[in-house]
């Protein structure tokens, strides 16, 4: 079983992306929230799920909400957001014991990779 973490930083800003709301799904049971997780003042989260030892191997769908993030910083009043929520899907093998997805985001682009 894998443990699942991911940081969000605010490429536009120069610094972590705190209180980002973040869920997870797996493709294999579409609908269930598997876990939901808030990034701390560093940006970062953890995303496996509290009732379970990891993740198996399957194809996931990480929910990043960021449009609320980046409505938050804008000193004028809320604009229409281009970016609201980032689905990233990915593919996970439960031999890793560990997947950790960065990502760099600003109010128009992001960018994901597989960190360590």
């Amino acid at each position: 079983m894998t443990r699942l973490t991911t940081h969000i930083l605010d490429t536009a800003n120069g610094r972590p992306a705190s209180g980002v709301r973040i869920r997870l799904y797996a493709q294999a049971q579409p609908g269930k929230l598997l876990a939901e997780a808030v990034t701390d003042a560093n940006g970062r989260a953890a995303c496996t799920p509290q009732d379970a030892a990891g993740l198996p191997s399957g194809v996931y769908d990480l929910v990043f909400s960021i449009g609320p993030y980046f409505a938050a910083q804008s000193r004028e009043p809320a604009p229409q957001t281009f970016l609201d929520d980032i689905v990233l899907r990915f593919g996970m093998n439960a031999e890793e014991p560990h997947y950790h997805i960065p990502l760099l985001v600003s109010p128009w682009s992001y960018t994901t990779y597989r960190g360590s």
